[in-house]
């Protein structure tokens, strides 16, 4: 489970002000999600064509890269085409407010195209696929546009390395304008009810390395998801498909309880890259002897704690920022990682149908989530299969050990708490939801039927 004073906290806090006031716009994460395949019919009537509420973009391809505007970058030819430095546009002087050092570096950017999203959108949340050598990192910025024309600063959506040995993984507080915010990894219009939409948007990376040296970041993919979708206390159920169990293993986060806590408090903490490194190893990936010689001898599953150092935001001071765990999940060899929105468990179902195992974020009381045995502020799980019934099995990593990690959980329930943007905590007040958000994790060369789901889904 996410820690008690995770961003959701400020949001939480939005929220219940704006519920105050009599208005039902949402905060940071209160909209609801549904991608266009299985969003529900509009006013119009059942023989209209759904509302579209979730747009994914994202630059991968070599066309994709020759459409940016480059400043000392150039593209990596092959079958997976990248971004890298060619010849340093200038060099910096950084100073790392984690560790106070202040250091040169030389720099090159790139700039995306001006993408106008199919969603005028209340969130945009951006997610990267990079290599970071030690002596790189690189940081990824965004601006929206609006619909009257006007537009967002550059905000920076986070300051990424595999590693923490250069500079310290981070997002950036204390970024808006007179209408939005960004809340850790979500740019968020702040009052939705009030019309203003972001209607377009860029993305700009700066790649870094030490000075005089030939060392590059390697940037495979960056793009983002952009949402509008009404609040909602319940969303509509969905309709069972066929039965199917991906034999993903499975980790508790729970027997790290206690262990590095200036990872967000330890393993209680660590559901979001324990969920990660599941599905990490289901794809044949594993972290080598030699990343986890760090780890103190003799601890379960040593890969678990790598996996909480390597996706730590420093100033959100936890595990649970979701671009740095798709980013971490992409450290691996060949392997592309997002952050989305999905609109029902049929579109998770047709994933795993294909084989792709799917990260959930959802929050709940613990008489919401029938044999759950907690409750949750937040919380990351790994939706691994269906029951015959339509049931949901998951991985879910709160659990007291490796054994008991396989859950089956009331479809129903786990849809709504999942896809709900607003929620009652135990005291009565309003809270926000993710609204679907989820991870979706696939290797670089996949099937033509995973093609084929990823595809229709905006993912490729």
């Amino acid at each position: 489970m996410t820690s008690p004073t995770s961003r959701r906290t400020v949001l939480t806090a939005a929220i219940a002000a704006a519920a105050a006031a009599g208005t039902v716009a949402s905060a940071a994460t209160a909209t609801a999600a549904a991608s266009s395949s299985t969003a529900p019919s509009s006013p119009a009537g059942p023989s209209a064509a759904p509302k579209a509420l979730v747009d994914n973009r994202f630059w991968h391809t070599y066309t994709d890269w020759r459409c940016g505007d480059g400043d000392g970058t150039r593209i990596l030819p092959g079958p997976r085409p990248g971004l890298v430095i060619a010849a340093p546009a200038g060099r910096i002087d950084h100073t790392d407010p984690h560790t106070g050092r202040t250091a040169a570096w030389d720099y090159a950017t790139w700039t995306s195209p001006v993408h106008r999203s199919t969603v005028p959108a209340t969130e945009v949340i951006a997610s990267w696929n990079a290599r970071t050598p030690a002596g790189t990192w690189i940081q990824i910025e965004l601006s929206g546009g609006y619909a009257d024309g006007t537009a967002t600063p550059w905000f920076v959506m986070g300051r990424w390395a595999a590693g923490d040995g250069d500079v310290r993984r981070t997002s950036v507080d204390d970024q808006g304008d007179p209408h939005s915010t960004v809340w850790t990894d979500t740019l968020s219009v702040d009052d939705p009810a009030s019309g203003v939409r972001l209607v377009s948007y860029r993305l700009r990376l700066t790649l870094y390395r030490t000075p005089g040296s030939r060392l590059t970041p390697t940037v495979w993919r960056v793009g983002a998801m952009a949402s509008d979708v009404p609040d909602r206390f319940t969303v509509p159920a969905s309709t069972p498909g066929p039965a199917r169990e991906l034999p993903v293993p499975r980790y508790s986060q729970n027997i790290h309880i206690g262990q590095y806590p200036e990872y967000d408090n330890g393993g209680e903490a660590w559901c979001s890259p324990t969920s990660s490194q599941m599905i990490i190893e289901w794809w044949g990936r594993k972290p080598t002897a030699e990343d986890l010689a760090w780890v103190k001898p003799g601890l379960p599953d040593p890969q678990v704690c790598h996996a909480a150092r390597n996706t730590y935001d420093y100033q959100y001071a936890g595990c649970g920022n979701w671009p740095f765990n798709a980013a971490y999940a992409a450290t691996y060899r060949d392997m592309n990682a997002v952050v989305t929105r999905l609109g029902s468990l049929t579109d998770v179902e047709r994933l795993v149908r294909a084989g792709i195992p799917v990260i959930t974020s959802q929050s709940f009381l613990k008489e919401e989530l029938t044999g759950a045995g907690y409750g949750t502020a937040g919380h990351l799980m790994t939706v691994v299969g269906f029951t015959p019934e339509g049931d949901v099995i998951a991985n879910d990593p709160a659990s007291p050990d490796n054994e008991a990690v396989r859950r089956v959980y009331r479809r129903r329930e786990f849809e709504n708490i999942w896809l709900r943007t607003k929620r009652y905590d135990a005291e009565g007040k309003v809270r926000s939801g993710t609204g679907g958000v989820c991870y979706v994790y696939w290797p670089e060369r996949p099937t033509p039927s995973r093609q084929r789901v990823l595809r229709s889904l905006g993912l490729l």
